[in-house]
Order: structure tokens, then sequence, then C-alpha cells
């Protein structure tokens, strides 16, 4: 093992976490970096960083050329752990930076980045306050993170003279923006990550010793589960000659140890785990928490930049998924059912064609969802919220354009990455937690019908002619070429009053024969009358219209019917 043991750390520095074999020791604790382009968040992983980056540090030529992360970055350093994390039995606190990019057009790699973090770390270049893609990866954090500390950046460029009222302004500033999040009186911290620029000669950061002990108290010890399936997000992908190919990445539920059977879904193939390392050190365990890199029996690595890794079985393959969603109040843009967005689950973005609809009950929503309850169509996402503080849970369905590989109970997020990436509005339009996954090709004809979704409908047609009293011929209710068998036997309402039911049909141009139970009240039937008596045909056989002095107006027909949505059979019903 020692024989490539070497070749591994180099080729793969700091995907290092904590080892179980110093379990009791230390603790991993995984932040994500976000911010703005060029807010500096590379420049302080690496002043906070004893280890360079899974990705090198930018191992992209585009991002080396502009001198920005272009991919996912990993990094730790580890510090003494603060009393409240010693009182959970660890001595040592590893804090993994996952430094993500800040590129408009690269979002959906900050959402894949953001899924495997305890806590967030925002940076904001002080001379440049709130930008565009900070308020995106605001957003993102809120989803998917509880926990935020926020850094100011850059401090060195703003006058000495004026450094201490600029950084009181802009602090009022960001907390007035987040009391409306769940990041309200997050602590702020003022730094200068590369004094004098990327240009400058090597000075030392201002601010550092005072960020790693603001996250040293903001630091806790994260729920970790063994139980469950075993779950890994791969980030980085290598292999050495004579050995296997290693994956890097975090544990995001479960465990595994060395010997066990993992499933690689995307290749649809199955690897041994051959051995594996945490802290430069093998191990033959690990669990939910940790990153690591893990040995498997040889395979192109190319195949599997990043991706979801796991037992057997748990990662599914989908055409389609169910989820709750809510709108996301940044975006301003209305959220229309049949539009098509970019939903990205985990490392994975795809477009999507999704349509929305929502329970008319206030009963909290289960884990699962539920086929056998009735749901409403709706045209629109709406707020959460509604005016009179009630609040209505509201689904989507969300059919994909090509399969993914995704696992249950993931989140998601809804957004037109194809709006112009220097727009000035927030394009994340939606988020939600995944509730059914469609594994079958076929889904939208086998599975759909299941879901019971109806859209209020409402046809009006006119009175033709009275049959007899309890009898009326009705016109422009149906079209010519709608099957009008599915309407026989509903309720239609005459504006005159009276109730009736669709009999049947009446000769070949749409028109059919409403039955009047009760019978037409005297006042329809004089009605009627002269309304037919304004219609006689003339010698041409075609109708005289109703003489000017004729002021009665015709009698309408209306059908009221819930159409199911989904329904292969075009269901049709009424309450």
């Amino acid at each position: 093992m020692d024989g490539w043991m070497d070749e591994w750390i180099d080729g793969c520095m700091g995907y290092t976490a904590h080892s179980s074999a110093m379990a009791g020791k230390t603790l991993n604790f995984n932040v994500g970096v976000l911010g703005h382009v060029d807010s500096g968040k590379t420049s302080l992983a690496k002043a906070l960083s004893t280890v360079a980056s899974t990705a090198c540090f930018d191992k992209n030529p585009q991002s080396k050329e502009r001198g920005i992360t272009i991919d996912l970055g990993f990094s730790s350093f580890v510090v003494e752990a603060p009393e409240h994390v010693q009182a959970g039995g660890y001595e040592k606190l590893q804090f993994t930076l996952v430094d993500c990019p800040g590129h408009a057009s690269l979002i959906r790699t900050i959402i894949g980045g953001a899924q495997i973090i305890d806590a967030m770390m925002l940076i904001v270049d002080i001379t440049k306050g709130i930008q565009t893609q900070t308020a995106e990866c605001l957003v993102i954090g809120e989803i998917l993170c509880d926990n935020l500390l926020v850094v100011f950046n850059k401090v060195d460029l703003i006058p000495q003279q004026k450094q201490k009222a600029t950084i009181e302004k802009m602090t009022k500033r960001i907390l007035l923006t987040l009391q409306k999040t769940k990041f309200a009186n997050s602590k702020i911290i003022a730094v200068s990550a590369k004094p004098g620029g990327a240009e400058a000669s090597d000075e030392s950061p201002i601010g550092v010793e005072e960020l790693i002990k603001a996250m040293q108290e903001s630091s806790y010890i994260p729920k970790r589960d063994s139980l469950g399936p075993f779950l890994f997000s791969v980030d980085h992908c290598f292999s050495i000659r004579g050995q296997g190919t290693i994956m890097t990445g975090t544990v995001l539920q479960g465990m595994v140890t060395v010997n066990d059977t993992i499933e690689i879904p995307s290749l649809k193939v199955t690897k041994k785990v051959k051995s594996m390392q945490m802290f430069r050190q093998p191990v033959e365990k690990v669990s939910q928490g940790d990153r690591v890199g893990i040995c498997v029996t040889q395979f192109d690595p190319k195949l599997l930049e990043r991706g979801l890794v796991g037992s057997p079985g748990v990662i599914k393959t989908a055409f389609g998924v169910l989820a709750r969603v809510s709108k996301i109040s940044y975006y301003k843009l209305p959220i229309e059912t049949k539009a098509k967005f970019h939903i990205s689950i985990g490392h994975e973005t795809v477009m999507a064609r999704a349509s929305f609809f929502h329970t008319e009950n206030q009963e909290s929503a289960g884990e699962t969802f539920d086929f056998n309850c009735t749901y409403k169509h709706q045209q629109e996402l709406f707020a959460p919220k509604h005016e009179d503080g009630t609040t209505s849970h509201q689904f989507a369905l969300l059919q994909f354009e090509k399969p993914i590989q995704i696992t249950p109970n993931s989140s998601l997020i809804g957004s037109k990455l194809d709006m112009d990436v220097h727009t000035n509005m927030c394009r994340l339009a939606f988020k939600g937690e995944l509730l059914e996954i469609f594994t079958e090709k076929n889904y939208q004809e086998t599975q759909l019908e299941r879901i019971k979704v109806y859209k209020n409908k409402s046809k009006e047609g006119l009175v033709e002619r009275m049959a007899n009293e309890n009898e009326i011929i009705v016109k422009n209710l149906l079209k010519k070429d709608t099957n009008s068998q599915l309407f026989v036997g509903l309720k239609v309402k005459l504006s005159t009053g009276e109730e009736g039911i669709i009999d049947g049909t009446f000769g070949q141009g749409g028109k059919v024969k409403v039955r009047i139970s009760s019978g037409l009240q005297d006042t329809t039937k004089v009605l009627l009358q002269k309304l037919s008596a304004g219609k006689k045909k003339g010698k041409s056989g075609q109708e005289n219209q109703p003489s000017p002095d004729n002021s009665s107006e015709p009698v309408k027909v209306i059908l009221n019917f819930k159409k199911y949505v989904f329904s292969n059979s075009k269901k049709i019903v009424q309450t």
C-alpha cells in the first residue's frame, strides 16, 4: 500500500477528512465558501488552508487564464477544537473548505457544492457590496444549510481613514438584507485575504486569525448517522497504475468498509472497495460526514469526473419526479405550468417541464406523496403564504428531458439559467424536496394517472328549442369534434334556474339533449316559445334573425365540471 500512498497524496491533496481510526480525536466540518465572482474566495481559502485543493486551485486552463475558480475546490486546515466541541469528545477541529465558483453561468456547480456543507461562509467584496450572484449564493445557502458567517474581503482597498466607517455602513446594509432570512444576526468579519491583489508580493493576510476564531466559535458537532444505505458524493477521480481508480469526495449518508461492493450508476457497474484513506492514513471504515479517498478496481476516471456512488440500488435513474415546492421570493417573473426550468439536484442539472398543483386544505403534508389525495391544478406557482396567513402545500411534476442519477429525499432548485448571465435579477425560481421518483421510461403512460390533479372547467351553450316540457335541445355547449359521450350524465344549470342532465347527443352538429326532471318553469316555456317564434325559417330554409323589438335574452345552459389533468381516459367528474 505504501507504494501508491505518496502518489495518491500528491495527486489529490486536500481530500482528507477525520479518520474513523481517530474517532473521538478530530471532527471534520465542511464549510462552503461562496460569493460573487472576483470576491476573493479562492485567495481566502488559500490564506486559511495548509493543504492544497483537490481541484489543485484552478486546474482548469480557463481558470488560470482568468484567475477565477471554475470547479469545486477542496482544502482543509486543522485547529484546536473549541470547548463546546471538546465536550463532544474531539480534540481537533478540521475545517474542510468547499471553494465554489462565482460564475453566473456556473451556478449549477455551486448547487452541487452546497449540498455537502455543514455551514456557509459568504464572501462579499466590501468595495462592491451585495451583487447578483452574492444574492443567489445567499438563496442557495438558505435552502441548503442553517449556519452562515459573512466575510467582508478586500478591506485593504479602502483608505485607512475610511475603513471603520465603511465596514460599519456595509455591516448595517448586510444585516438588513439578512433580517428577512434564517441568517438574521449572523456574525460578520472583515479581512483582506490577499493585500495588494493577485500581483502583489506575499504580504500577510489581514484579519484571518480573527476569522478562524469566529469559525471555531460558530462550529458545532453535525448530526452524523452511519445508518441507512451508503451514499458518496464524488468530486474528483483519477487512477494509479497497478492499484486502481481513486474517487475522492464526501460521505453523504451511511457507511462503507473495505471489501464492500459499491455501485457507480452512471456507468452501470459495481466495484469492490480495495482500500480507503483519510488523514493520509489507511482506514477500514468511513461514515457520514467523512471526506475520504476510496480506491476501487480499475475503470476510466474520465468517465466519472464527479457524481454519486453508493450502495447497490440506492441511486435511482430518474425520468421525472414529484416534489413539494415553494417559490423563492427573490425571483420576480411568473413561474408557470408547462414552462421549462433548469432543475438542479446534487451535481445534476437537467431541463424539465413543470406542472404545478396544490392541496386545498391546510393539513401538514407527509414525507411521501399521497396518491389518494385530490389536488387542484394551478397555472402559476404562488407565494407560500396567502393574504389571510394560511398556507397551501404546493407540488410540482417535473418531467425531465433526459434521465439523471438522483437519490430519494434530495433537495432541488428550479432556475432559469438561460437568462442573460449579466442580468441583475435572481434566476433561482423555486426550491423543493423530492417525494417520488419515476424510474420507468414510459412513466407518463403508466404512472401519471395515479396523480389526481384536476382543473375546474366551465362550458356554456344556448337552448335552441324546447322538445317538450321535460326536454330541451342545446347548441354550442360542445364542439363538433368533442367526444360527447364523456359528458352524458353530467348536470347542467339553466340561466332561468332549472337543473338538468345531459341525456345524449342530438344530430351530428355537436348538439345535446338535456332532460329537466322537474319540468321547465312556465316562465321559461313562455320565453322559449317567444324566442322560437322569432326564429321561424324562411323560404330558403335559413332561420330568420329575431326581430329588433324582441328584447328577450336567450336561455343559457352552464356546465361546470372537473377535468383530471393526467387521466389517460380524459376523466371528467362533478361534485
